[in-house]
């Protein structure tokens, strides 16, 4: 595809694009999303292009992970999101009242941008909702698309995938919470979308324990369960886990690894992850 027809697509000049790929212009979120969907891919997918290919070491984040650190993006760190002021403020509201108990007026006071003002960026208290999680789905499709491809072997690559689903719970906690206690307050359209993005991540998970059953390195009878069981197992740590709590957020994924293989039987584990 062309810079010419790519802007086409987009609805936006040539000049646009250029600037955005020499970093000369802000790429929003809903922006990488469009693009995403021009080029039939997901933004998480985007972003996780530059990982390598997986190194077939294990290292000390998890068995049969790859060492922290390799070049690409590190799906290990977590730095703090950027939001903007009128979403920080609406997160933190949606945290403490919930959702239908947030008003507009909360927000500005909360923000100190003015209702107009919040109104010349966000069309309404939904479509803030809507960022805020579109925001957590963009953080976390990335991640789990570079932890995938770190992993040595299928046993690897799970492990890599569950220790990523536990960091992403605890270190992403808030953004955990208003993703389970606030889809029900999307309008039907917007919860199809957010439930068929979930479904994605749903899936590569499926696929990694199937296809363990298959070569015979996990013995679960029902691996799509086995799977669905993994990673609410993981969702639910935003709902206990507490900053400077017993477990750090590392070590919380270590032990949720190994809860993970036991849960798909697994018969081959690295020594790493052997009890």
């Amino acid at each position: 595809m062309s810079v010419r027809g790519f802007a086409a697509a987009l609805g936006v000049s040539p000049a646009t694009i250029s600037q955005i790929e020499n970093d000369k212009a802000q790429l929003t979120v809903p922006r990488l999303e469009q693009m995403a969907a021009v080029l039939q891919t997901t933004a998480g997918e985007i972003l996780a292009a530059e990982t390598p290919p997986a190194p077939t070491a294990a290292g000390p984040g998890g068995p049969g992970c790859a060492p922290a650190g390799a070049a690409g993006p590190d799906w290990r760190r977590y730095e703090p999101l950027r939001l903007d002021a009128i979403l920080a403020a609406a997160l933190a509201e949606f945290l403490e009242l919930g959702y239908h108990g947030t008003s507009m007026r909360r927000i500005s006071a909360r923000s100190g941008v003015s209702i107009a003002g919040i109104y010349d960026h966000y069309e309404s208290k939904q479509s803030i909702l809507m960022r805020i999680i579109d925001v957590t789905m963009v953080d976390l499709e990335w991640r789990i698309a570079a932890a995938a491809q770190e992993g040595a072997g299928v046993i690897g690559r799970f492990c890599c995938a569950v220790e990523n689903l536990a960091l992403f719970h605890t270190y992403r906690r808030e953004l955990g919470v208003i993703g389970v206690s606030e889809v029900r307050a999307l309008e039907e359209q917007n919860r199809a979308a957010v439930a068929a993005r979930r479904d994605r991540q749903q899936r590569i998970v499926d696929a990694m324990v199937i296809d363990g059953t298959r070569a015979g390195l996990f013995a679960t009878a029902v691996p799509e369960d086995a799977a669905r069981l993994v990673v609410s197992m993981c969702a639910g740590l935003s709902n206990w886990w507490r900053p400077g709590g017993r477990l750090s957020p590392e070590s919380v994924a270590a032990e949720y690894v190994e809860f993970a293989l036991r849960l798909v039987d697994c018969r081959e584990r690295p020594p790493s992850a052997a009890t």
